[in-house]
């Protein structure tokens, strides 16, 4: 059990849904145990690093038998809070919104978007899932009505701040950003960018270092 006040590294609560959604795997797979080795293999962790986390919030496992699925995917539910519905307000209709709306990765760890907004008339009144799509001047008082304090940004990039800005003055504490501009917010609310081109950039550089290690290839000019 964690006690009150008590400091958990940043890194370790990074990776507590990567252990998640392997637990989460595996036991739809059928597995009732595993190994921090098998579950380090398949989230790519060092199991030292597993165990060293792991003891942040009390013990788990069994020498020699190891983890039981269930407890721990339960476990990590509850630490991360998702172990409960959290509602989400999601800003912006279009293909992107859309592909948010339909995930199904978001019901299975406890996210439901429960309002969609747009301000394109053509899409007022239509519907994502089973969610109706609302006219952005109804944002303030929905998200005050159904008390969400989570706000996905999934419009052109042009309107990303001035949506972020009523996101957070409706009283949103979590904003997750889909837009490559950098948006700023109030104190008291909390960021996280989401832009897949950040991601490939980051992930070019490590490809790139690689591709200088092994040099030119043979025969060709870089």
């Amino acid at each position: 059990m964690v006690e009150a006040g008590a400091h958990i590294p940043e890194g370790v609560i990074e990776r507590l849904p990567l252990y998640l959604n392997v637990l989460l795997q595996i036991r739809e797979d059928g597995e009732e145990t595993v190994s921090s080795a098998r579950l380090g293999e398949l989230a790519r962790v060092n199991p030292a690093q597993i165990r060293r986390d792991l003891t942040h919030f009390g013990s788990f496992g069994r020498r020699g038998i190891g983890y039981d699925v269930d407890t721990l995917a339960d476990r990590i539910q509850r630490i991360l809070g998702s172990d409960h519905v959290h509602r989400l307000a999601l800003v912006g209709a279009g293909n992107l919104g859309s592909a948010i709306a339909a995930y199904d990765g978001l019901s299975k760890h406890g996210f439901m978007v429960t309002a969609v907004f747009d301000n394109d008339p053509a899409r007022v009144g239509g519907r994502l899932g089973d969610v109706i799509v609302r006219d952005m001047r109804e944002l303030e008082q929905t998200v005050k009505e159904q008390g969400i304090s989570i706000g996905v940004v999934a419009v052109p990039p042009a309107a990303a701040q001035e949506v972020t800005d009523r996101l957070a003055t409706a009283g949103i504490r979590v904003i997750l950003n889909y837009t490559p501009v950098v948006v700023q917010v109030p104190e008291g609310v909390t960021l996280h960018n989401t832009d897949p081109v950040q991601e490939l950039l980051h992930t070019l550089y490590y490809l790139s270092a690689r591709e200088e290690q092994a040099g030119p290839p043979s025969g060709r000019d870089r």
